[in-house]
């Protein structure tokens, strides 16, 4: 599609909107009517839309977008978007993390459309806050099932503001989609432990470690899918964090990509000192970041733990194996892990549940090693109490870098 073309398509986009908002307002019998709309204006910010074509002549083209994206999210998700890549592979969905803002990303192949005659391919680009592949991957279709067959973003939009203001769209011909069916916690015990635990074995103490302690994990394969599937499970060997914003399961070897990459780390870090000078450290928040580029493997900037998923392999950084020493604790982590994984009479979400209850054994133990030094303050580590417990070097070590993860060390 022309850009000519792409902007008066855009243009009767945005003047059905306002018709189409109005109308869903109407429907749910609002009191103030223009409260709701500059709510689902100001989520729809946070929450965009965007649709981008690959033409007959193999151009791809951002054609339209609600309700704004700025020109650097717009050079990201077309970097992101299959349809640029030149190896001509089709990733059907994608999905990843860019300065705070998860994007999901469907792509289909046209045949046989009448209202898209002149398009090979077209993406539909979601962007949002929240982590949950199943429930934008669901929607997205939808979304393309009605671009496949109107060629404009006007009925789109009526789903998309459903959704944003009702959290529901139904359509007998293009399926139905309800918000509340795809819970947070569903997705994120959607990947598999025990894949990782069948490939890695005893080595998936060592990413536990690097996630207890927070540590930049970068994680490598030349598939896309692959990489996603395997990042995105990584998160739930700390099920007590629950914390998916730690997730970059798609990252280019692009200096903004990296250093925004870089940049998160800074998020929440907090710098200590230790008597002995050689135990200071910076406590940043990790990372976990998946790349498709083996040429990633040289940036020792990037991280701390190397997976080199194609060849099932884990390297540790010169700069990390101090913190990373394994010791009798690991390798009775790494038992309970290997041994809960390979029960077949054990789902994955058990596998999970036995590696948290370790996780808060262990967190019960650093707990009894505190102290609170005014009531306001959060309890830090009593140094002198770790040591009088006598425990392995390696115990110990472990022990201290993890109170310095949890911020748990006097500043």
């Amino acid at each position: 599609m022309a850009e000519p073309e792409a902007q008066l398509l855009r243009a009767v986009g945005l003047i059905a909107i306002g018709k189409i908002i109005n109308e869903l307002l109407r429907e749910t019998n609002l009191i103030n009517p223009s409260i709701y709309f500059l709510a689902a204006v100001w989520h729809s910010h946070s929450e965009h839309l965007s649709t981008i074509e690959k033409d007959t002549n193999g151009d791809a083209l951002w054609v339209w977008c609600y309700p704004s994206v700025t020109a650097e999210l717009r050079t990201l998700l077309l970097r992101k978007c299959c349809l640029t890549d030149e190896n001509k592979l089709l990733h059907t969905f994608v999905f990843g993390q860019y300065k705070r803002s998860w994007f999901y990303i469907t792509t289909v192949e046209v045949q046989d459309s009448p209202a898209l005659k002149k398009v090979t391919h077209f993406s539909i680009v979601l962007t949002a806050k929240d982590f949950n592949p199943e429930k934008y991957a669901a929607f997205t279709r939808i979304l393309c099932r009605i671009y496949l067959k109107h060629g404009s973003p006007v009925k789109m939009m009526e789903s998309y503001i459903a959704v944003l203001t009702k959290g529901i769209c139904q359509s007998e011909e293009n399926g139905s989609f309800l918000s509340k069916d795809f819970d947070a916690r569903k997705a994120y015990l959607a990947g598999s432990i025990k894949d990782i635990v069948s490939q890695f074995g005893m080595e998936t103490v060592i990413l536990y470690t690097a996630l207890m302690l927070k540590k930049r994990i970068v994680v490598y394969h030349p598939r896309i899918e692959a990489i996603q599937e395997f990042t995105r499970t990584l998160p739930a060997l700390v099920w007590h964090r629950q914390d998916w914003s730690i997730l970059h399961s798609y990252v280019h070897l692009n200096e903004e990509e990296l250093e925004a990459l870089k940049a998160c780390t800074d998020f929440r870090t907090v710098i200590f000192i230790h008597e002995d000078p050689n135990l200071a450290q910076i406590c940043a928040l990790g990372y976990i970041a998946g790349f498709t580029d083996s040429e990633v493997s040289s940036r020792s900037d990037l991280y701390d733990v190397y997976v080199n998923l194609a060849d099932s392999e884990i390297t540790v950084s010169p700069v990390v194996k101090e913190a990373m020493i394994m010791g009798k604790l690991h390798k009775e982590i790494g038992q309970l892990i290997v041994q809960s994984a390979e029960d077949p009479d054990k789902s994955d979400s058990q596998v999970i549940k036995d590696i948290s209850l370790k996780t808060k054994e262990i967190l019960a133990t650093l707990a009894s090693l505190t102290e609170v030094s005014d009531g306001n303050e959060k309890p830090t580590l009593n140094a002198e109490a770790l040591k009088q417990k006598r425990f392995p070097p390696a115990t110990e070590n472990f022990l201290f870098h993890l109170a310095a993860a949890e911020q748990m060390l006097k500043i």
